[in-house]
């Protein structure tokens, strides 16, 4: 097998331009991290009381918004349902970050040590722990109890992040961070939205920012140089991450806590096309870039419209306020 050089790889491009010098990128995500680094225990007011009446996700990206059930749930089921919701996608990201944790540390691995490159996977890591602990001190103070991932999507993960390749480990990294990204942008400006809330996805839309440009990069390097094989897998993990990331997006759990019928409450969200329209919109970014990069072909690309988050056109967007 040929061995591509650094030198090699900037004389390479892909379908988005030429490929940046790994170095240079890291180099500045080091900077901008340097100056927007934040420390949760310190950053957010914790000890502050919640807010009454006060969602702590906005309604529109609740699962069950405009379904029947909705329309004849009360404000306090709807509150309650978002404050469960949110404990729900915490749990699910902490999960996710752990992952990642894990997938950065195998990627450096075999790294020169003393590189920039590695230098910001551990500075990543750092921010992921902040992160992790972030989000389980904000599910303690809503007052709902942690939602873990169903056990077989637990363990099927110990598979996928055991086997996956380079570029497969940065693709499902962007699957994590892009969709939540999205809905974390409309959430910390959102007024309606608990403080507290807003001041945990401030921070983490800031942080995650650099982590998606990280990501992107590396995944475009990694399209370019792997050998086929190890692009048609990362192409297939992909697509099941993709699927498996759908099914667990929210735990069928909080449908039954807020008094609701489970069975009944996700067949309406796999019906609404409110939510299929909210998760299209959420990996629209990410499903162009991959698009471009050549990572949704084959059945890999069937597996992402099975997870209902690939869009059929390229138009069409939420918008939170009516």
């Amino acid at each position: 097998m040929t061995t591509v050089t650094e030198r090699d790889v900037q004389l390479l491009r892909d379908a988005l331009g030429p490929l940046r010098d790994r170095e240079q990128v890291a180099q500045r995500l080091l900077e901008s991290s340097a100056k927007h680094s934040f420390d949760p225990d310190k950053e957010l007011d914790w000890d502050s009381p919640v807010e009454e009446g006060k969602w702590f996700w906005p309604p529109e990206l609740l699962s069950l918004y405009d379904t029947p059930l909705w329309h004849k749930m009360s404000e306090e089921q709807r509150l309650d349902l978002a404050r469960r919701e949110s404990a729900s996608l915490a749990s699910l990201g902490i999960w996710f970050e752990i992952i990642l944790m894990q997938l950065l540390v195998r990627h450096i691995y075999d790294k020169p040590v003393t590189s920039s490159h590695v230098r910001y996977a551990l500075t990543e890591i750092a921010d992921e722990c902040r992160h992790s602990m972030m989000f389980a001190r904000m599910i303690q103070k809503s007052g709902a109890p942690a939602y873990p991932v169903p056990r077989l999507y637990h363990n099927l993960a110990r598979i996928l992040k055991t086997v996956s390749t380079t570029p497969g480990s940065f693709a499902a990294t962007l699957l994590g961070e892009e969709i939540l990204d999205w809905m974390q942008r409309l959430t910390f400006p959102d007024e309606r939205v608990q403080t507290l809330v807003r001041g945990v996805t401030r921070i983490h839309v800031v942080e995650e920012a650099r982590h998606v440009r990280y990501a992107r990069e590396e995944l475009r390097r990694q399209m370019v140089t792997a050998p086929r094989w190890e692009q048609e897998l990362t192409r297939l993990s992909c697509g099941e991450a993709a699927r498996v990331f759908s099914v667990c997006f929210v735990n069928p759990q909080v449908y039954t806590d807020v008094g609701l019928d489970r069975r009944e409450a996700v067949a309406q969200v796999k019906a609404s096309g409110h939510r299929r329209e909210v998760m299209q919109s959420g990996a629209k970014r990410l499903t162009d870039f991959l698009d471009d990069i050549g990572v949704l072909r084959g059945p890999g690309r069937r597996l992402w419209k099975s997870s209902g988050l690939l869009a059929k056109s390229k138009n069409g967007a939420v918008t939170l306020r009516a």
